[in-house]
């Protein structure tokens, strides 16, 4: 699905697609205060897929808040940030480990909940494939170089590093990258246990764990790199997630 800038008469309109954000210390101007945001990249990203970005600030919600939200979005994208509170998968966090971002960490959660109970097609970056396991049931490696002696998947000061992923085949992701990929990585943590329900559909050259589709979805994918980061090249994942969100839409539509 192409997209564009506006909607031409008589077109239908482009999905809907949420996504969750950051809640920092933020300075602006004269303003030094708490603020919800989120990397321009990932909005970019939705629009070349053809879909309409609304973002989600973290906020106290319980399964009928997550509805609400729900309910106005044709899917959900559940985003990179900090670390996933390790208490969440019955851990002590690990000396590297953020301070967890309780409030963010809820939200997830409780969106994911409702996401998957209603089928509406999602993707999970980075964090997001962390949230996503560790909400059903899994755990997570807390530091990637304590299991594989590098840090190759995490150069810090904000620069991304280029890694192979090689997806396994008859898998979701598979069918939308084909074999392999180069991907763009910055992370320290990666899935361990994976969690019932979902597929490990691609794996690094080392093992880490680099995507999985969700089995209960007729859409779902997360994977551990950050696609938006070359989306303007190759801009599959969100093209793919926003034709779900299309056929969802319709499909909610005719049950209306």
């Amino acid at each position: 699905m192409a997209s564009s800038a506006s909607e031409p008469t008589g077109a239908a309109p482009r999905p809907v697609i949420g996504l969750t954000t950051y809640l920092e210390q933020t300075k602006s101007g004269v303003w030094d205060v708490p603020a919800a945001f989120l990397p321009k990249v990932y909005f970019d990203a939705v629009a070349r897929g053809g879909g309409l970005a609304v973002l989600i600030p973290p906020q106290p919600i319980d399964a009928a808040g997550a509805d609400a939200i729900l309910d106005g979005l044709d899917g959900l994208i559940i985003t990179g940030g900090k670390d996933v509170d390790s208490r969440r998968y019955g851990q002590q966090p690990h000396p590297t480990n953020d301070e967890p971002r309780l409030d963010r960490d809820a939200l997830e959660d409780a969106l994911l909940q409702r996401a998957i109970a209603r089928d509406i097609p999602f993707l999970g970056i980075c964090r997001g494939m962390q949230v996503l396991n560790t909400t059903l049931g899994g755990t997570l490696i807390q530091h990637l170089p304590d299991a594989i002696g590098s840090t190759r998947y995490n150069a810090g000061g904000g620069v991304f590093t280029p890694n192979p992923a090689v997806t396994v085949p008859g898998t979701r992701t598979a069918a939308l990258l084909g074999d392999a990929v180069t991907v763009q990585s910055y992370h320290h943590q990666a899935l361990d246990e994976v969690a019932p329900g979902l597929t490990v559909s691609a794996r690094g050259d080392d093992g880490v764990i680099q995507a999985v589709d969700v089995d209960a979805l007729t859409f779902g994918v997360a994977v551990q790199w950050h696609p938006e980061e070359s989306a303007a090249e190759d801009a599959r994942l969100f093209a793919a997630l926003v034709e779900a969100a299309h056929e969802y839409r319709q499909h909610r539509k005719a049950r209306a």
